[in-house]
């Protein structure tokens, strides 16, 4: 048996199907540059404090010379690669002509202080300078003033990985935060001390610290020690009073 031969298409229409792809990649490519989807409406938000009109005019006006069908990331971000308050960006397109962009910021997590000298400094080590300091952040004192946009002294930032590693609640009662004779340490505002020793699993370290403190029993502590967080204890505590002893007559 014989099999048919097969069919060969005609050229034309061969040619024809290889240049529809290319023309309908031109015209995407010509249609994306066009004043068609020109960006002209820029909206950004979450950019806060003393910074925050330099950073959203450095966004607008990278941000209107894209279009929406090309938004470039990476001009953007090198627009306010500048703002150390400034962690990253979301970037939502809003057709044909508006542009939504969100500024991630780098919040104060702490504050530097070495002589009169203070500066305000985020979670992972970069120097917010110029930027006010909050009144709820702890102190964290050094020898020197630091140099350079991030936080390189060994000490500092073994204390400044304490602080980035309590949780919201726990982060905003601490008032200091130091390498002492016990290795980590942090003062509570109106509160004990509590010993974290090393630097290891300082999450748990810090729950343990917060359920410690949530007891009832330990109203009045000095200091808590959560260097082994599954043994975590009060200590320092006042002396319970003697129980009075009933008086005798006759």
């Amino acid at each position: 048996m014989r099999l048919p031969r097969p069919v060969a298409a005609h050229p034309r229409i061969a040619g024809a199907a290889v240049l529809v792809p290319i023309l309908v990649v031109g015209g995407f490519l010509v249609l994306r540059d066009s004043s068609l989807v020109s960006v002209n409406k820029v909206t950004v938000t979450g950019a806060t404090g003393p910074e925050a009109a330099q950073v959203r005019a450095a966004l607008e006006e990278t941000a209107q010379e894209m279009t929406t069908l090309h938004v470039r990331r990476d001009a953007l971000s090198a627009a306010v690669a500048d703002f150390p308050t400034v962690r990253g960006l979301k970037v939502a397109r809003d057709f044909p002509h508006g542009l939504r962009i969100t500024v991630l910021e780098r919040p104060a997590v702490a504050e530097l202080t070495a002589g009169a000298q203070r500066v305000a400094v985020a979670a992972d080590g970069t120097l917010l300078r110029g930027v006010p300091i909050p009144d709820d952040v702890p102190d964290l004192k050094m020898a020197s003033p630091p140099a350079g946009p991030k936080l390189t002294d060994p000490r500092a930032a073994k204390t400044l990985a304490l602080v980035a590693a309590a949780p919201a609640a726990m982060r905003a009662h601490l008032d200091r935060v130091f390498l002492g004779n016990e290795g980590l340490e942090a003062d509570l505002r109106n509160g004990p001390s509590v010993i974290l020793g090393d630097g290891s699993r300082l999450r748990a370290k810090w729950i343990a610290a917060a359920r410690v403190l949530g007891d009832p029993g330990a109203k009045g502590a000095g200091y808590v020690d959560v260097r082994l967080p599954e043994r975590a204890v009060a200590g320092g505590l006042p002396e319970a009073p003697e129980p009075s002893q009933p008086s005798t007559t006759g």
